[in-house]
């Protein structure tokens, strides 16, 4: 291994020694610490560049400057501590072993100290320019030799330097020279595993991002471009022999999906030779797909559609990719139908998804999602949304190897639920109730519950509730709103009869008390989100909603729904049932409308002030308050006869002619 030129520096700003190459104030590290050391210097000296980064942040270093001579210092803080042993400071994480310190005289106490580590990086641009000067000349065998070093090198790296771009970018040209001989498969996965590296480096990516270079690399992934027949396709998929060719088509896959990320130019030429065609084409073989040649297609079918939103029509109307890609998911999940919108119940005792179908499973389903982002549909899409919603209940129903992998592929399935219209959403209970299944109505809720407990498990996560909690939240608001036998159920799960008024109903460990938490959280989505689903568990009903949240928490939303006046929303449901319990409606003329609960007995404070002092209280109340307003500290704000906020000044206008009564005797 070749090991860059280093030297240890300690550097004291109470010494005046000056380092004889840049005049810095600096003393050499003695022998002593120099042999203790011996083991951090090998191994810096034998790292790579990126894990000298690693090393950097690892040991909480300074950021790293470059010396005249072209190497690099790594300096971090040490102090010498009365004379006894080396500790480092702040709270990054110290060295093993006591390290013996240097004969310091200049100090007899703490004396803050620096180590610096310079490390030579000269070397790596010497070795990628022999590389491009070996590779110009070399047979197939030296170029596979040269080309399976230097992956081996950098097989971690993922930060590049600026300074090598022209020589990565001639690289990669030349890697696609060799791709575009006729060389041995082993030869061609070792060029595309260096192409993979370099095409983590979007600035590099010109000579791949052409027609030419994206043809080579679709050729050798065995995808077909254009609108060519499926029996070249499948003669494609029969020609597969040796592990070595699997490998490189594998290799190419990963290549083309780090390309498509990282190129617009790339995605464009993608366009152009119309690869969605072979994709689809190669979605119709998927029972004969070896595992990571299906979830590298299904990735880069994902890449596509979402970079390129000008694709999802050509894939939903040209190539019926939704159709292919349920069929992918029926066939990994392994559905076995019962009905025409009824899969298989997975047995108690069955096995736990595998983790390749589950990976692959979780590709198809983002890319099902971004073709289903659309709101145009017809009767066909109707029937297909339909069968898709019957998988995803199949899927909310299995388990997978770790409880981790079950929640992603659950936040998946729910991402993709969302994008259903909520009419299909009856698929999730129209199925036999069989023994011990959740059951509400005659109908079974058991997918439901699993919702619930999934959006239960989001909120007691306590962050990311963006992404991790709202969309499940707006999947059961919908299906609540468009399911009758839906909203009862998780009614009767998050909102039971009123018991305990006693305490605030944002406190406690209940669903409910959970959930009105998040009616005042400082996300306004999050904040939004859980105020709908719990009005529409209500009905729209504005007296029902502040019964269970207190007028304080739901001020945000009936603000927002223009209902401080009260009523209901737009929707229609059914005749309200009484279910208030005895216990509520003894305390319901003691309960706190603000605060929604009974509130213990609180002493009168002008109950001891004479007539006199009340009034002179109320008056500097009142010019406190207009002092605040003529400053525009606050602004007083009334409600609207359709309850919406308006000025006071307007409300009160508004209030004589509404109260007016005429007299027509």
């Amino acid at each position: 291994m070749l090991l860059p030129s280093c030297a240890f520096v300690l550097r004291n700003v109470h010494l005046s020694q000056s380092c004889p190459c840049c005049s810095q104030c600096c003393v050499w590290i003695p022998v002593q610490l120099q042999v203790s050391l011996q083991a951090l210097l090998s191994t810096i000296a034998a790292s790579r560049r990126d894990e000298l980064h690693r090393l950097n942040r690892l040991l909480g270093l300074q950021d790293p400057r470059q010396h005249h001579d072209g190497t690099m210092i790594y300096t971090f803080n040490y102090c010498y501590n009365n004379g006894s042993r080396w500790r480092q400071s702040g709270e990054s994480p110290s060295l093993s072993g006591s390290m013996t310190p240097p004969s310091l005289t200049a100090s007899t106490g703490n004396v803050p100290t620096k180590l610096a580590v310079r490390v030579s990086h000269s070397l790596h641009i010497m070795d990628l320019n022999g590389i491009l000067s070996q590779l110009e000349s070399a047979n197939e065998e030296d170029t596979e030799k040269l080309l399976h070093r230097y992956s081996e090198e950098n097989t971690q790296t993922f930060m590049f330097n600026q300074k090598e771009e022209a020589l990565r970018s001639k690289l990669c040209q030349c890697v696609l020279t060799v791709l575009g001989r006729q060389v041995r498969p082993s030869c061609q996965k070792t060029c595309l595993e260096t192409l993979r590296i370099l095409s983590r480096d979007k600035r590099v990516l010109g000579p791949v991002a052409t027609r030419e270079g994206m043809l080579v690399l679709t050729g050798l992934a065995m995808l077909r471009t254009g609108q060519e027949g499926e029996d070249k396709q499948e003669t494609t998929q029969d020609a597969l022999q040796s592990e070595e060719e699997k490998r490189v088509v594998v290799e190419a896959l990963k290549c083309l999906c780090n390309v498509v990320y990282n190129s617009a130019a790339a995605q464009q030429v993608c366009v152009d030779i119309q690869l969605v065609h072979g994709l689809c084409a190669n979605l119709r073989f998927a029972r004969t797909w070896q595992h990571e040649v299906g979830l590298f297609v299904l990735r880069l079918f994902f890449l596509l559609s979402a970079l390129r939103p000008d694709v999802r029509g050509i894939l939903r109307k040209d190539c019926h990719a939704v159709r292919l890609l349920t069929e992918v998911l029926e066939h990994t999940l392994d559905v076995h139908w019962v009905g025409p919108y009824e899969a298989a119940r997975p047995e108690p005792q069955a096995l736990p998804l595998p983790t390749e179908s589950n990976e692959r499973a979780m590709e198809a389903l983002k890319a099902l999602f971004n073709l289903t982002l659309s709101e145009s549909r017809n009767e066909e899409d109707n029937h297909q949304f339909r069968l898709l919603a019957a998988i995803l209940r199949h899927l909310l129903m299995l388990k997978t190897e770790t409880e981790e992998k079950t929640e992603e592929v659950h936040s998946h399935t729910v991402n993709l639920l969302n994008n259903l219209p909520a009419s299909c959403l009856d698929v999730l209970i129209d199925v036999p109730v069989q023994g011990g299944v959740e059951e509400y109505g005659g109908k079974n809720m058991e997918a439901v519950q699993v919702l619930l407990d999934f959006m239960e498990r989001r909120i007691d996560k306590g962050s990311n509730y963006k992404e991790g909690l709202t969309p499940v939240l707006s999947l059961l608001t919908e299906g609540s709103r468009c399911h009758r036998e839906i909203r009862r159920y998780i009614k009767t799960q998050v909102l039971p009869p009123l018991k305990d008024v006693k305490n605030r109903p944002e406190v406690g460990t209940t669903i409910r008390n959970k959930l009105v938490r998040l009616m005042t959280h400082v996300d306004m989505g999050v904040k939004q989100t859980a105020a709908e689903f719990l009005f529409v568990l209500c009905k729209e009903s504005v007296d029902n909603l502040l019964k269970y949240t207190g007028y304080g928490n739901a001020a945000g939303l009936l603000v927002a729904r223009g209902l401080l006046a009260g009523g209901r929303g737009e929707t229609e449901y059914s005749e309200d049932e009484d279910s208030d319990t005895d216990e509520y409606k003894s305390a319901k003329p003691f309960i706190n409308p603000i605060t929604g609960h009974v509130e213990e007995p609180m002493p009168n404070p002008i109950e001891e002030m004479t007539e006199e002092q009340k009034e002179y209280e109320a008056e500097k109340l009142a010019n406190m308050f207009d002092k605040l307003s003529r400053q525009n500290v606050i602004r007083p704000m009334g409600v609207r006869p359709d309850g919406t906020l308006a000025p006071l000044e307007e409300t009160l206008i508004c209030r004589p002619e509404e109260n007016s009564d005429t007299d027509s005797d």
